[in-house]
Order: structure tokens, then C-alpha cells, then sequence
């Protein structure tokens, strides 16, 4: 058990905290505020960020994808060079803020910022950043990934960087009042994903690492049991905590971490525009079953820890997907728009990624990743 750990972001959680971003970026920065589709003018945020900046200059940009692009993200690039912006902020979900993270490299970067994104260049400095949460799921408000698509070529590729933590992030949970469940259940299952992609490897001797990954599952088995409470404060209040918690990196520290899962799921949403929750649903219980030799001792683990399930695997994989079911998520590819070119899809991108061998111990091979897809696609 060995690693080292800094997360630098400072949380600002619950109701009216907000008014705390008032002091927390500097008076003489210029600010680019950005958001989405405009959901924030209808959740009570965008009104909120006017009267925290109201002595601050500042102008916005809108627009971000649901799965953010280069292409959009370069055009605030030229904003912010016209403009001599200082500080950024973003407004909105995961996606939002993974945009912001691109845009506050690549606002300082020469190059193509994509080069971030194929590994040929390594983020250097980024301009500040500070965050608004008003959709939880990814944890980006308070780690150092960033997730990006390029629209021309159909990739939707991540890299990570100590330049890309937010210096501040604003969780309250009242901006969710307006999330449809769709955007409800996709967080919930993102997390779910998360948790699994740092705990459903090998076993070790990190009690705290495995007993703080069992407490956030239950938590979430407890909301979706709960699914009819969605639309309270308290629930939406959990699900913002816990999703925050389950990717600020603390699980991972001293363990080893899958991401297939992701993976996958980020090409199946590069080539079919699929939720990126409901990606990795369709995906992670039939990793599982592909992978029981190396992952057996954990999932039985988790089912004897989580679920009260002892000695039956399929047992426990089976109440994974029960848990995705009852808040109204696919668990099968037959169930979305997909075409019969989708292992050739992803077993192509993989090898223009050169993702050959992955997983925590590298035995997701290509054929792996196949029978994975076959598996989603059995009725």
C-alpha cells in the first residue's frame, strides 16, 4: 500500500454557497462564465452567478455539448485570447467542466490542444478554474481528468493532469431540481461505474480504500431503492455527495484500477452518441462475467458486503444490473439504435489507441473486449 494523494479543489457544499465564489476568485480577473444548453437559467444558477460576480467583469460563453468537443471549446479558446480573460468558470455538469479543463490548457498551449488528448504532449500550466456543480455524476469538479470528443473523427479519448484540478467547486444540490431522470439515473450509474472501476479488481489489505467503496454502493443500492424520492432535496443532496466522492481519486490511492469499462463505453458513445451513463451499463456486468478468473474474489466480496449475497457470483452480477433496471437503465446493446459494425468499431479504435491489453492486470485483449460486446448483444 503505497501512493501519494493531493487533491487541491476546495468544496463549497450546500445551499447558498455560492455566494461564496464573491471572494474566492479575485476582484481584478476578467471572467469567462460557461455553460451548456441553458438549463442554468431555469435551475436559479445563472442568477446566482450574476449576483456573486456582480463586482467582477466578466462575459460568457455557451454551448457545450453534453459530451464536450474540441471544436466547440476552441472557439471560447479565441474568446478568451480576444478578450484577455483571467479566470474560468464553469457552470453546469461533468461535461461542462471537462470542456473547461481542455479550454484552460489549450487557452495557454501553441499547439493543437488535442495533443493533449493523443498523448503526444503533456499539459504544462492552465489558466485558473473554478467550478459551479449543478448535475452530479463524473466527480470532475474535484479531480484532474478531463474527457474530450473530436467530432471529425468520431474519438472521444481523456488524459489526466495536475494542471487541471479546479481551484474551488460549488456543490449545492437545489440546482438539481430540474434534471430530468434520465440525467438522474446517468448520474447515479456513473458513479456505480466509478466505484466498480477502482474496487472490482484484485484484493488487497486497504480497509479503507474497500470499506469506504462498499459504504458508497450501498448508498447508492439505498437510492435507487429509494428511486421514488428522486425528485427530493435529501436524495438529490446523497447523490451529489456521493458522486462527488466516488472519483476525486481517494478509492484509487494504493489500490489497482481497471477502466475498461470506460473504455469501452467512451467508443460505444463516440460512434452511437450513447449517454455516457448508459454506455458503461451495457458494458460493466458483462466485463464481469468475461473477467470472473481475475475479478471472482472481489465480486464475491462485494456481494457478501454490499448485497448479503454469499458464494454466487451470478448472483451478485445479476442484482448489479436489478440495481440499474429499477431506475430505468438498459443493461443490454440490443436495446439502443445499434448497428452490426460495433465490434469492428471499437476493436478498431482500440487499436488506433493502442488499448491492446488493458484492465488491472492487462488481460482485456481485443477478443476479451468482443465477447464483452456479444454478451451486451444476446437477448
Amino acid at each position: 500500500m503505497e501512493f501519494s494523494y493531493h487533491n487541491p479543489t476546495a468544496i463549497e457544499f450546500g445551499k447558498g454557497k455560492i455566494e461564496a465564489i464573491t471572494n474566492l476568485i479575485p476582484k481584478d480577473n476578467k471572467v469567462l462564465v460557461v455553460y451548456g444548453g441553458g438549463s442554468i437559467k431555469n435551475n436559479g444558477a445563472y442568477d446566482q452567478v450574476v449576483k456573486a460576480l456582480e463586482n467582477h467583469e466578466w462575459l460568457e460563453f455557451s454551448g457545450v455539448e453534453p459530451n464536450p468537443t474540441v471544436e466547440t471549446m476552441n472557439k471560447a479558446v479565441e474568446v478568451i485570447k480576444n478578450e484577455k480573460v483571467d479566470f474560468i468558470l464553469a457552470v453546469g455538469g461533468g461535461s461542462v467542466i471537462d470542456g473547461c479543463k481542455y479550454l484552460a490548457a489549450a487557452a495557454l498551449y501553441d499547439g493543437d490542444a488535442w495533443d493533449f488528448l493523443d498523448g503526444s504532449a503533456e499539459v504544462e500550466k492552465a489558466m485558473p478554474l473554478g467550478v459551479v456543480l449543478t448535475l452530479a455524476a463524473t466527480g470532475s469538479e474535484s479531480n484532474n481528468l478531463a474527457v474530450v470528443s473530436r467530432k471529425s473523427t468520431d474519438e472521444k479519448r481523456l488524459y489526466f493532469s495536475n494542471h487541471s484540478y479546479p481551484q474551488f467547486a460549488i456543490l449545492d444540490a437545489s440546482f438539481m431540481s430540474t434534471l430530468s431522470d434520465r440525467q438522474l439515473s446517468n448520474g447515479l450509474v456513473d458513479a456505480f461505474v466509478h466505484i466498480s472501476e477502482q474496487y472490482l479488481t484484485k484484493t488487497n489489505t486497504t480497509l479503507v480504500n474497500d470499506g469506504y467503496a462498499e459504504t458508497l454502493y450501498r448508498g447508492l443500492v439505498k437510492l435507487a431503492n429509494r428511486w421514488d424520492e428522486r425528485r427530493t432535496y435529501l436524495w438529490q443532496e446523497n447523490l451529489m455527495h456521493i458522486c462527488n466522492q466516488a472519483l476525486n481519486f481517494q478509492l484509487g490511492a494504493g489500490v489497482v484500477q481497471d477502466w475498461s469499462t470506460h473504455l469501452i463505453g467512451h467508443e460505444l458513445t463516440a460512434f452511437y452518441g450513447l449517454d455516457h451513463g448508459r454506455s458503461l451499463t451495457v458494458v460493466l456486468p458483462h466485463l464481469l462475467r468475461e473477467m470472473m478468473d481475475d475479478k471472482g474474489e472481489k465480486i464475491a466480496q462485494m456481494g457478501e458486503n454490499v448485497f448479503g449475497i454469499k458464494d454466487d457470483n451470478e448472483a451478485v452480477i445479476q442484482k448489479i444490473e436489478a440495481v440499474f433496471h429499477s431506475i430505468d437503465v438498459a443493461t443490454k446493446l440490443n436495446e439502443y439504435d445499434i448497428d452490426d459494425k460495433v465490434i469492428e468499431n471499437v476493436q478498431s479504435a482500440f487499436k488506433s489507441h493502442g488499448y491492446l491489453e488493458i484492465g488491472e492486470n492487462g488481460t482485456v485483449t481485443l477478443d476479451k473486449v468482443a465477447n464483452i460486446l456479444t454478451r451486451s448483444m444476446v437477448a
